[in-house]
């Protein structure tokens, strides 16, 4: 990975593309008062620095009214890493988080139906091997999500 200093002019670059990714270069030079070329430069660095990323957000809401659900896991610390492994790979979980505090894990998921909680909570991650606990909690109403949040992964390291 490049390591990036990142500055005032990208933390602009950046929120003014938070804001409209869509947004040309020209435009965004135009409104930070620099050329073309420099804004051009710096989201290529951004970019290689694996500091941003573009893609579509999707509207969870629009998904068919799909269940937000928080599954927190007490595992076995010395299995926490590959169970965050096993888990990660499966189609159903968006999101793995190892913890520090009540759950050694929190992973994060849309689900079609109840019955694809229960599938995926209690008969497929409880069943892994240094699973000691898991509990789930589904969102009743999101009243702020803030998609800027979703970590960026280097794809690279994935493969």
């Amino acid at each position: 990975m490049i390591t990036y200093q990142v500055d005032d002019l990208d933390r602009k670059i950046i929120d003014r593309l938070t804001a409209d990714a869509r947004a040309s270069n020209r435009h965004l030079a135009q409104a930070l008062g620099v050329t073309e070329g420099t804004v051009r430069g710096r989201i290529k660095r951004l970019e290689a620095a694996n500091l941003i990323r573009f893609t579509a957000v999707t509207n969870v809401a629009a998904l068919g009214a799909p269940k937000v659900v928080l599954i927190g896991i007490q595992a076995q610390l010395s299995e926490v890493g590959a169970l965050c492994q096993k888990i990660a790979a499966m189609r159903e979980i968006g999101c793995v988080i190892a913890m520090a505090g009540r759950y050694d894990i929190l992973c994060i998921g849309l689900f079609s139906s109840l019955e694809e909680i229960v599938t995926v909570a209690n008969n497929r991650i409880l069943a892994l091997p240094g699973v000691r606990h898991v509990e789930t909690s589904i969102a009743v109403s999101t009243l702020k999500y803030d998609h800027r949040v979703a970590k960026i992964i280097d794809r690279k390291r994935e493969a």
